[in-house]
């Protein structure tokens, strides 16, 4: 996109058109219409009055669909789509121009009090379900805003905080997740973060919003600031950031046309935004369109999908799911007060809920199913400050799971603990839930524990006690009918860990490091994030990443992998269903391999797909791996880079459990051969063109050396890592300038 030599805009307006007007509309300039940008990663916040970006005020009545973190679960990009097109078609009733979604920033600690509005832990998994979002938005007409454009990866101190953070890691773990957006489905916006990234604000990260997404990545739409990220707004501008959010006054446009007049400011640059702006208005903005959204067809449609991204932890002696006939309990305050989004900026005004104990009543009626409910503990601080309360909430749940067949304790994390603002101190759940657990288990013939949380919990201290553990996330306005679904199985478990549950906060890679403090937070676990690092210390966890079972059966029958081209390759995986029902099976590819100079994790997933199978059915599945699929970033010579070596291609079970495995050798790219003074002595004496000459020469000025006793140090060891330059100063070898600068031109393919 390029300015013409005559603007059609004169420098006012045009900065007037780079900063908003009120809180979620662009400006209106010329024959520029105004767009309206609303939140809604899982549900639209359209706010037609007093506007905020913290959930404070309300706004208008929408469909809540399942969180990102549920929709991580289901490892299913379809799922991702058809939420993005309900979402799209419920924000052009409302007018709306662009969705501030979806968050695909990684979940570096469990405790980042935003992780409900991110998919996982894995980049791959990630990009795959946020593009998948982002087309199904776009498909409608409506722009989406992928965020936070990098590195955000915590609330506490969120518009401070620098990301310390190297360069492979940013390449590896925190940016594929963006680059895959950007690259295949071309957003409307990308949102910069509120966070520093090593020391540079995000909203002037001039390397961040030009030279890698521009430049390099190629995007030519808007990028918008996350709204109040802009400290600078001249300098922003100038590192690439467009649009300005909110818009409050005119400080910022005074700004911009003082910085041109100034000499301070290329008028170029800021014609280019405008222009940028300028088309994404008249692309995006539109009249509300009343009237054309079903709002019964998407609750449904919500606990459809909702049910996809339901995980099964674990099924002892069959326990799920229920049968006709069975007394059931349902306990816990969560059964009748559904927890199913997170707080914040993201905070739906839900258009209706079902809750499980609403769903579970409906259903049993239909299974001759004798439904009982205690409520266990108290949502109320007040309440469960209250030991007395507490017990006595405990003691009547008890009384009631005895006279059951199976009590269902529906526990979980509410607002209070998790939203946006703030992070997470534990991984634990509240002392009265967990308490009530260890009760009704002791007092239960059988016990399941249903969790809703934005955020991982731990189980320990009660997991072995119960019988089933289910994990719904938080699964939107419907999620209750979506549960008991599941508990009755009209609908399978079909849902995967998209993030590792540890044993405890300790095991986690980050916990040294995350938050921070004085205003860095030090990503020192690099590219062992999450399961990477779980795998690579084999460390034990309570549940791994990819993990969930199902009310069927599934083996994994053959491997084979084909190479097809000479970086690529296929994985062709056959898979049959060995059970009495239909269900989804989760084929996951990991590779591993040792090959190169720099740690690799122990495994590394690089290919997904869920696949429904009727019992009986076999079928192979063909997962392409490019080129990245092999790949590590190198940091000398700034691109990725496939090692030539072994790499092992595996299907997991999840990210600990290999099932099979096959191996292909990689000729790889060509290795960086060229030298330098500051190349090490064992780079020198290594080369395959040089090291011969070298040693050669080396060996005619060279003392005589006494026989070594085999005891001692080897000296050639002590000296390998020196750079040559200060070898050479060191021994004093008389080694001409002119001699070194020949065999340099021959290690880059000189004469």
């Amino acid at each position: 996109m390029t300015t013409t030599d005559a603007p059609t805009h004169t420098l006012e307006q045009q900065a007037a058109l780079l900063t908003g007007t009120g809180f979620w509309k662009s400006s209106a300039v010329a024959d520029v219409p105004s767009v309206v940008l609303s939140d809604g990663p899982h549900g639209l916040r359209y706010q037609s009055g007093t506007g905020d970006h913290l959930g404070v005020h309300g706004s208008v009545p929408a469909t809540c669909f399942p969180t990102a973190a549920a929709v991580g679960n289901s490892w299913d990009p379809e799922v991702a789509h058809a939420i993005g097109a309900a979402v799209a078609r419920e924000a052009r009733a409302a007018g709306v121009g662009v969705l501030l979604g979806p968050g695909v920033n990684i979940k570096r600690s469990p405790l980042c009090g935003r992780n409900f509005e991110y998919f996982s832990e894995d980049p791959l998994l990630s990009g795959v379900l946020g593009a998948g979002f982002a087309r199904g938005v776009e498909e409608q007409g409506v722009g989406t805003s992928v965020k936070h454009f990098a590195a955000n990866n915590q609330e506490t101190d969120r518009m401070r905080v620098s990301a310390e953070v190297d360069e492979r890691t940013l390449r590896e773990i925190y940016l594929p997740a963006f680059e895959r957006i950007v690259t295949e489905v071309r957003p409307a916006t990308v949102m910069c973060a509120y966070n520093r990234i090593n020391g540079v604000p995000a909203a002037e990260n001039r390397w961040l919003l030009h030279d890698l997404l521009r430049e390099e990545w190629g995007y030519e739409g808007v990028v918008v600031s996350d709204w109040g990220a802009v400290g600078d707004r001249v300098a922003a501008l100038a590192a690439g950031l467009d649009l300005e959010m909110p818009g409050m006054d005119d400080r910022s446009t005074k700004a911009v046309v003082a910085a041109v007049e100034a000499g301070g400011l290329d008028a170029g640059t800021v014609a280019l935004s405008a222009d940028r702006v300028a088309a994404l208005a008249h692309r995006y903005a539109r009249p509300a369109e009343p009237g054309t959204v079903d709002e019964a067809a998407h609750h449904d449609l919500a606990r459809r999908l909702a049910a996809e991204c339901v995980v099964l932890l674990r099924n002892e002696r069959d326990t799920l799911p229920l049968t006709p006939g069975l007394r059931v309990a349902a306990i816990g305050a969560f059964a009748d007060t559904l927890r199913f989004q997170g707080g914040g900026s993201s905070h739906v005004n839900a258009t209706r809920t079902t809750t499980p104990l609403e769903a579970l009543g409906e259903l049993a009626a239909e299974h001759a199913v004798t439904l009982s409910h205690a409520p266990g503990f108290s949502l109320r601080a007040s309440d469960a400050a209250d030991p007395a309360d507490a017990a006595r909430l405990r003691a009547e749940a008890v009384e009631v799971a005895a006279g059951t067949d199976v009590a269902i304790v529906f526990a979980g994390l509410s607002e209070a603990e998790e939203s946006e603002g703030f992070d997470r101190t534990t991984l634990e759940l509240p002392a009265a839930q967990r308490e009530l657990i260890r009760a009704v288990a002791a007092a239960a013939p059988r016990t399941v524990v249903v969790l809703v949380h934005g955020g991982v919990v731990t189980l320990e201290g009660w997991h072995d006690e119960v019988d089933a553990i289910v994990d719904g996330a938080l699964p939107g306005q419907a999620g209750g009918g979506a549960l008991a679904d599941v508990l009755f199985g009209l609908a399978e478990p079909a849902g995967r860990l998209a993030e590792t549950v540890p044993l405890r906060l300790q095991d986690t890679p980050s916990y040294l490091s995350f938050p921070g403090e004085q205003g860095v937070s030090r990503y020192g676990e690099g590219v062992f994030v999450g399961y990477r690092h779980h795998v690579s210390v084999d460390g034990p966890v309570r549940y791994p990443f990819g993990h969930g079972l199902s009310y069927t059966t599934v083996e994994t029958l053959a491997l084979d992998v084909v190479q097809t081209g000479v970086d690529t390759a296929e994985a062709h995986v056959t898979v049959a269903n060995t059970g009495e029902r239909p269900g989804a099976h989760l084929v996951q590819v990991y590779v591993a391999t040792e090959a190169g100079e720099v740690r690799r994790p122990a495994r590394e997933l690089r290919a997904f797909a869920k696949v429904r199978l009727e019992p009986g059915e076999t079928r192979t599945v063909v997962l392409p791996l490019d080129r990245r699929a092999f790949a590590h970033w190198d940091v000398v010579r700034h691109r990725f880079v496939v090692a030539a070596g072994e790499y092992r291609v595996q299907v997991g079970a999840d990210a600990a459990t290999v099932l099979r495995e096959g191996a292909l050798t990689l000729a790889g790219d060509p290795a960086d051969t060229a030298l330098s003074l500051e190349s090490t002595v064992a780079e020198w004496f290594g080369h395959a063109t040089v090291g011969p000459v070298l040693v050669a020469a080396l060996a005619e000025h060279a003392p005589a050396q006494p026989e070594r006793d085999p005891d001692e140090p080897d000296p050639l060891k002590m000296i390998d890592s020196m750079p040559m330059g200060r070898f050479l100063s060191f021994t004093g070898l008389p080694v001409p300038t002119e001699f070194l600068d020949d065999l340099m031109a021959r290690s880059r393919g000189g004469a």
